[in-house]
């Protein structure tokens, strides 16, 4: 006898699993990408992007210290960094002469060092707002001031490239929600671990059993009121079941045992640093992986900040931690992958009264890769005296984030389409951060 099941029954099998299917609002747009799935081990064209977000609003200015501008340390007496003196840890290490790393992210230095790494510098979104929500939600959408377009720069991407990729793990999200900037009429996934499923021979997990076996049922049983009351229900519900059966079941064959990362990678053990370690996992499956989008959070630092030590520092030290070791860990991988950084803008040029920094302007982007044209700051820079501050005493914004954006896309994703993926936006600038695939 075949088991019914309600709707509150089925959604709540569905939230207990680790991979959550976002299913777009037109469904006949997607819907058959799901029976044509690319080779495992057959690459798209262009590179895998990882798209780190640093939802908060990080301090560029104490990222990536300016330590010639003397109203940096005028402005800053207990938060500035030091500026470069060898052989000592905790000031800033010295790039081109003009900016320094915050002493954490000494690890990217190597990466640096070897050309992989490009910093972006007095960059971000152009619109104005301090509202860390409507920045947020600007950046994603990839249109600042604008939000009468609903999907996300990443999802218009994936719908306009100029090839199909009906895998399941084409765009994934790391955590239990879907970023906005994935969220269109391609299907992503939200993973929120692939060591829940138990994989590698031991017990598979009994929600993600019980969802499927409530699923075969509901596929065999006519709808009832008690089950599902409509059609069109039953037509969502279906389609993400598909996504998510297709998706479990490449994982359960693509990705066997404990994961070892190469060359001796030590991820952290924070949420973040095991998001990265789920990434390279994710890469190196050929599960025909092309977005791979991951937050790191805590950034809005009003009070207690601190310096070379402290709760700015140790933020630093997790994301260039997670970063370094997916870059170590992929090899010769990362001819193929572009690993950008990104926060919806800034902190005040000036430190606040509770040791901490206020909301800004201008910000810092990290570009990191393969066919990245690295060891350079990449940046017009506007300066920091009260007459070249912006608004209430904040950098000043000398690059669009959609430039940056903008020229990893043409250049490394192999998509010419920017007027779709950034409508409205006609004034492009090439800076030269990537070579051309």
């Amino acid at each position: 006898m075949t088991k019914t099941i309600t709707r509150r029954e089925f959604l709540t099998l569905g939230a207990a699993l680790p991979i959550v299917a976002a299913a777009p609002n037109n469904l006949s747009s997607w819907l058959p990408r799901l029976t044509v799935f690319s080779p495992l081990g057959v690459e798209t064209p262009g590179d895998i992007l990882v798209l780190i977000f640093q939802r908060g609003a990080m301090d560029g200015l104490s990222a990536v210290i300016p330590f010639t501008e003397s109203e940096y340390y005028n402005q800053r007496p207990t938060l500035a960094i030091p500026e470069p003196k060898m052989g000592d840890d905790l000031t800033s290490i010295d790039l081109d002469g003009s900016f320094g790393l915050h002493p954490a992210l000494r690890s990217l230095k190597d990466i640096w060092d070897d050309g992989g790494l490009a910093v972006v510098h007095a960059c971000g979104s152009p619109d104005p707002t301090h509202s860390h929500f409507d920045a947020m939600d600007y950046m994603e959408r990839g249109t600042p001031g604008e939000k009468s377009l609903t999907s996300g720069w990443l999802a218009r991407h994936l719908k306009t490239a100029a090839w199909e990729n009906g895998s399941p793990f084409r765009a994934v999200g790391i955590g239990s929600m879907l970023p906005s900037s994935l969220r269109g009429p391609v299907p992503a996934l939200a993973l929120q671990s692939i060591t829940d499923f138990h994989l590698g021979g031991r017990i598979r997990n009994h929600a993600l059993v019980d969802f499927q076996a409530a699923l075969s049922g509901l596929y065999q049983t006519a709808p009832t009121d008690e089950i599902i009351s409509t059609i069109s229900e039953i037509n969502n519900l279906s389609t993400a079941a598909d996504l998510t059966f297709n998706a479990t079941g490449m994982l359960e064959s693509a990705i066997q045992g404990e994961y070892q990362p190469s060359s001796g990678a030590l991820y952290p053990e924070s949420s973040f640093g095991q998001a990265m370690l789920q990434v390279a996992q994710l890469i190196k499956a050929d599960l025909g992986l092309e977005i791979a989008a991951v937050d790191i959070g805590g950034w809005d630092t009003h009070v207690n900040q601190g310096s070379t030590e402290g709760q700015f520092a140790d933020l630093l030290t997790d994301l260039a931690g997670g970063i370094s070791a997916l870059y170590q860990d992929l090899g010769d991988l990362n001819k193929r992958v572009t690993i950008i950084t990104m926060s919806e803008f800034g902190r005040r040029l000036s430190e606040n009264g509770n040791a901490g920094s206020d909301h800004g302007h201008g910000n810092v982007m990290f570009v990191l890769g393969g066919g990245v044209n690295g060891g350079k700051v990449y940046t017009d820079w506007p300066g920091l005296s009260s007459d070249e501050l912006y608004g209430p005493g904040d950098l000043d914004i000398t690059t669009d984030f959609r430039d940056v954006l903008g020229e990893i896309v043409q250049k490394r994703l192999l998509n010419d389409s920017l007027e779709e993926i950034f409508p409205g936006y006609t004034n492009f600038k090439t800076m030269g951060i990537v070579k051309s695939v």
